[in-house]
């Protein structure tokens, strides 16, 4: 089954202690929509300006990524630039540059409305409900957002909620979402609002999932232990589409808190994998092989 991604596509600056790499492919979009079609075909919808280097798209068609919702206009593509404090848990965000991503509006081909399985991106909760109110009755949508949605999109956010089914946010957003300094009780307080399922990233100490209290569905993934991080940018979007393109690879008529589980190790473990490189590069060169070797491993280090 495809899986629909929508979301920002940029150019990004990016700077860590040990190096500096300016121009790069960046946004929430590039970073999920690779990750994702390690497992199934993606269909991206996205908007970038006259300057985007065609060998990115080149890139997007080797991943046989479908781009006909990706819109072409003119101006400047979308920019951010940031640096990584010493321990790489921190950043800095130096300048945002929203250019043409500044009016985007998602428009649908006729063949993604009907797209089962649907991942939006952190872009403003006003353009995720755009995107719901295109579609037909998807099977399966999973939702992520940041914390200037939650403080300045809050009435939207909360229309949002109750068409999801799993809300993908990092620990800090759910404490600000919910009001609550304790993640159990945040995210008891989030899944209120209508998402069946919630993952709660905590980027080195891995991700909590949370589904049915009553049945005890909680799940906690670590991260994975790796010795040669390079760039942190991108890693939760990388988590967020290998964990969809996974649910989508398996195309279960009901997903269930099980597959969710298997869903979660795989996200992570191309989450660890887009850490060993700047930018993209390391998924560039990764092979399916090595990803079953890492969910293998996944199992033995979390005996799950």
């Amino acid at each position: 089954m495809p899986v629909l991604i929508v979301g920002s596509l940029g150019l990004d600056d990016i700077k860590t202690p040990a190096e500096e790499h300016h121009d790069v492919l960046g946004g929430s979009a590039s970073y999920a929509a690779v990750s994702a079609s390690f497992f199934t075909p993606p269909q991206l919808v996205a908007v970038v300006g006259d300057d985007f280097p065609k060998a990115h798209v080149d890139f997007f068609r080797t991943r046989k990524i479908d781009l006909a919702g990706l819109q072409h206009v003119e101006g400047k593509t979308f920019r951010w630039s940031g640096e990584y404090l010493t321990d790489m848990n921190r950043r800095e965000t130096r300048s945002v540059a929203l250019n043409v991503f500044e009016h985007f509006h998602p428009r649908l081909p006729d063949d993604y409305r009907k797209t089962p399985y649907v991942l939006l991106g952190n872009i403003h909760p006003s353009l995720q409900l755009l995107v719901l109110d295109q579609m037909e009755k998807p099977s399966f949508v999973a939702a992520d957002t940041f914390d200037l949605w939650i403080q300045t999109a809050h009435e939207d956010l909360m229309k949002l909620l109750p068409r999801v089914d799993l809300l993908v946010i990092n620990d800090e957003e759910a404490r600000l979402l919910s009001g609550e300094s304790n993640l159990i009780r945040a995210a008891r307080a989030i899944m209120a609002r209508g998402p069946r399922f919630l993952c709660v990233k905590k980027g080195e100490h891995g991700a909590l999932l949370f589904g049915d209290d009553s049945a005890g569905e909680f799940f906690s993934c670590p991260s994975f232990p790796v010795a040669d991080l390079h760039d942190p940018t991108g890693a939760g979007d990388c988590f967020a589409g290998g964990l969809v393109g996974h649910l989508a690879r398996a195309a279960e008529s009901d997903i269930t808190f099980a597959d969710l589980r298997q869903a979660v190790v795989y996200g992570s473990a191309m989450a660890s994998f887009c850490v060993e490189a700047f930018s993209l590069d390391r998924l560039r060169k990764l092979r399916p092989a090595e990803i079953e070797a890492r969910y293998a491993e996944f199992q033995r280090i979390s005996q799950f």
